[in-house]
């Protein structure tokens, strides 16, 4: 779809609602033009028209709490926008996360409201957090009682040769067209890796935001 398609109201606006990509929770509503709507997909970061000020205006350009555009989709009939960002501060202004901090109204049915879980995080997700959270724990325990504690011993010479092994076996593996191998063997060079990470003190989620921020461009 472009922009030439979008159905833009009387004033050239279309509604933006802006989510963040990371749990999905509604951040703000506001406006955009073309304008601001180009200026977004341009520099990567939010922009809107502000109907009180007549102008466009770049989020955060002020107060410094500037948001990250990951993906702008598209409504079925083409008049409303959704941004989905990584937020680096409060969205609202008056400091709250989100601009929908009050509540106007809940169902009392207890048992409905007690039907609503969360999803549970992809397996993946939850694997990573589940190793990150086992590799600092172990991290100052004893390297004759904990095979982390005695990589993270070995250093990063050390870490980086049993990577470079496991990388090695992942290439084998897939040239020898071994599903269950090749799962297996990327799960050992996924978690060398998460080793070396925390041997460097790298907090996965610096990774999480530069895939993020590849996947913008």
């Amino acid at each position: 779809m472009t922009l030439d398609e979008l159905a833009w109201d009387d004033e050239g606006l279309v509604a933006v609602t802006i989510v963040d990509a990371r749990d999905n929770s509604v951040l703000t509503l506001a406006y955009a033009n073309r304008d601001a709507v180009e200026a977004t997909m341009r520099t990567g970061a939010t922009h809107l028209w502000s109907r009180s000020r007549k102008t466009l205006w770049h989020k955060g350009g002020t107060s410094g709490n500037t948001q990250r555009v990951i993906s702008i989709d598209v409504d079925c009939d083409g008049d409303a926008l959704v941004y989905r960002v990584i937020p680096d501060g409060p969205a609202c202004h008056t400091g709250n996360t989100s601009c929908f901090y009050r509540n106007l109204w809940t169902a009392d049915d207890a048992s409905i409201v007690a039907s609503i879980e969360a999803p549970s995080p992809p397996d993946f997700e939850r694997a990573i957090r589940h190793l990150v959270a086992v590799i600092e724990e172990r991290r100052g325990a004893s390297p004759e009682t904990s095979y982390v504690a005695k990589m993270l011993a070995r250093g990063v010479d050390g870490i980086a040769k049993k990577i470079g092994e496991e990388a090695t076996e992942v290439v084998i593996a897939a040239k020898n067209d071994d599903r269950g191998e090749l799962i297996w063997e990327a799960a050992d060079l996924i978690f060398h890796t998460l080793v070396m990470l925390a041997q460097r003190n790298v907090n996965v989620d610096e990774v999480g935001r530069e895939l993020l921020r590849r996947a913008a461009r």
